[in-house]
């Protein structure tokens, strides 16, 4: 079971997520987050990129976290 102090949230550091997460590095590849932002905020190269920050987390906690995502019904934020 995923806990929600496990999950990627919008105020982390690229750099510390793809430490810990490295299957979000081809997520943050296919979003064009440049290796420059690795020292901002997720939601901050998000909203300079003119992403939604929580599509972006979306998508980079079910690349961690895989299928235990939709088994648990785990969200965002």
């Amino acid at each position: 079971m995923i806990r929600f102090d496990q999950l990627i949230r919008r105020d982390m550091i690229v750099r510390d997520v793809k430490q810990r997460h490295p299957a979000t590095v081809a997520v943050f590849e296919s979003l064009h987050f440049r290796a420059v932002c690795d020292e901002c905020d997720i939601e901050t190269v998000a909203r300079r990129n003119g992403q939604n920050a929580a599509d972006v987390i979306d998508a980079l906690n079910r690349a961690a976290f895989g299928g235990d995502m939709e088994a648990k019904g785990a969200g965002n934020d």
